[in-house]
């Protein structure tokens, strides 16, 4: 149940809320069943199947947000609204023009939809108001946008401001493969990206490459900056850290699947072993990667 990105953003440090107070009103924004008439319904889902909309286990939260979306391919839309324009070219006796042709399209949507098949998809949000962290795993800040949207919508007056760190990644990441040495229980892996801030951005990219030190500060002194970088914590877990403090490709590595491997009663405990292991490493990776990059400044609401 790892997640696999963090988009990492800060609460208060305790944050003194309860569980039940958030529950309550996640309940007025669950997740709906989609109109007829309607593209999309979003709104949080149980994550857990057959749960609440809160998981809590030892003070960790996990929810989820879903989404339901009809599917209608552009092409579907293109080739209805085609057809529905020779008719009525037939009809009239000349072509349907720029305005007619909106109206028709939209005409063909609100044909297709009702019969449009939908697709569901969740994204899963941890709040650990212990150590001040709420993270939602997806692989892009737009992404993550969607959730928040919704989160600030559904909580009210949440303290949720975005995580700054005194060094920016990209000159921490430029400066590590420089000096070929990265602060505490960070080592650096086989993928990265170096990029130059030039109207042509060039870029070199290494994928599982043993990076050669003096080849990549060749591309450095050239202008160019490193903008994606794998690397590995402790020797417990690995990921990819990117220029703007997303955490992505997470991966638990051996010392920690052996942990994993603890056997548990039923699903419900292993999943709650699972998803506290996971929330304790995690809590402490974000916090030695921030002092990595200087540590934290004062944050910026949301």
């Amino acid at each position: 149940m790892w997640f696999k990105n963090l988009q990492i953003y800060r609460l208060p440090r305790p944050w003194k809320v309860t569980a039940d107070s958030i529950l309550q009103q996640l309940k007025q924004h669950a997740l709906q069943p989609i109109g007829q008439m309607e593209m999309e319904s979003v709104g949080w889902v149980p994550p857990r199947q057959g749960g609440d909309l809160l998981h809590v286990v030892e003070n960790q939260i996990l929810m989820a947000f879903g989404v339901t979306k009809k599917i209608l391919p552009a092409s579907a839309i293109n080739q209805a609204a085609k057809d529905k324009a020779s008719e009525i070219e037939e009809q009239q006796g000349f072509k349907p023009g720029r305005k007619q042709m909106k109206e028709i399209k939209e005409q063909v949507i609100d044909e297709l939809l009702p019969r449009a098949l939908t697709q569901f998809s969740e994204t899963r949000v941890w709040i650990d108001p212990v150590n001040g962290w709420l993270v939602v795993d997806a692989g892009s800040p737009a992404k993550a946008d969607e959730v928040l949207k919704l989160l600030f919508k559904s909580i009210d007056k949440l303290p949720l401001e975005t995580l700054r760190v005194a060094q920016s990644p990209v000159s921490a990441m430029t400066d590590w493969l420089v000096s070929d040495e990265v602060p505490g229980d960070f080592t650096v892996d086989q993928d990265t990206e170096l990029r130059a801030n030039t109207e042509g951005k060039a870029t070199v990219r290494y994928v599982r490459h043993t990076l050669d030190p003096e080849d990549v500060r060749r591309h450095i002194s050239a202008g160019k900056q490193c903008t994606r970088l794998a690397m590995t914590w402790a020797d417990r877990i690995s990921f990819v850290l990117t220029e703007n403090l997303t955490i992505k490709r997470i991966q638990p590595l051996d010392i920690l699947k052996e942990k994993d491997t603890i056997s548990a009663p039923n699903d419900d405990e292993r999943f709650d072993a699972d998803f506290l292991l996971m929330t304790a490493e995690l809590s402490k990776l974000i916090f030695d990667l921030a002092n990595a990059m200087d540590g934290e400044v004062i944050a910026q609401p949301i």
